[in-house]
């Protein structure tokens, strides 16, 4: 049986009665939530059960890491906006990259403005690809006990509610299909209760677009 049939979820056998996993099409995937909803734990989830690869991963805090180090916050406001300047280069230059060869491509960072996804559409245009958008629902007493639980210090409880407002407000999955999405797909997380594995096996990703398209 073919890896990404219905039947299957990143090579391995559904449950007895699990409905058939949402199929993602090749192209740009953009996850979109607040911190602490969840978005990296889902996406080490589909590379530890090979439903993608690592490199289909662009992670902005991790390419924040591999330029600046862990302690890379500072209080100057310009040498920050310089850092994220670099760093969102980057990533768009390893989105353009996968783009280019026709392989699909998660992006990962918060993504809840309207301003940071045009940005990721612009690009996904450029090449044809469709842009598919799985949502983190904003539920604030969850994202704040995460946000606990991981001993974050770049932000505070005031910063993961701000997320969470911007998301609630701009981030709607109709207002997202009409600003581009060809698709939008909630992941369920501790609300529903699931595990970030059980998350990531409710759906099967295409890792390549077809030749010609």
């Amino acid at each position: 049986m073919p890896e990404n049939s219905p039947d299957r979820a990143g090579g391995r056998p559904r449950p007895h009665g699990l409905t058939p996993p949402i199929r993602i099409a090749a192209g740009l995937v953009v996850l979109v939530g607040p911190p602490a909803s969840g978005k990296t734990s889902f996406v080490r989830a589909l590379v530890e059960e090979r439903q993608v690869e690592a490199e289909a991963v662009v992670s902005s805090d991790e390419i924040r890491t591999e330029l600046f180090g862990a302690a890379a916050e500072t209080a100057d406001s310009d040498a920050a906006d310089a850092a994220d300047a670099r760093i969102f280069e980057e990533r768009d230059r390893r989105i353009v990259a996968r783009l280019a060869d026709g392989l699909s491509v998660i992006a990962e960072s918060t993504n809840v403005t309207p301003r940071a996804r045009e940005r990721l559409i612009a690009l996904a245009r450029r090449f044809g690809a469709p842009v598919t958008v799985q949502r983190f629902a904003p539920d604030v007493a969850g994202l704040l006990q995460q946000y606990a639980e991981q001993g974050r210090t770049d932000l505070t409880e005031v910063d993961v509610r701000a997320y969470a407002a911007v998301m609630s407000r701009d981030a709607g999955a109709d207002r997202l299909r009409n600003k581009g999405a060809a698709a939008v797909h909630d992941v369920p997380g501790r609300r529903q209760p699931v595990t970030p594995a059980e998350a990531a096996a409710r759906f099967t990703f295409a890792l390549c677009r077809p030749a010609g398209r």
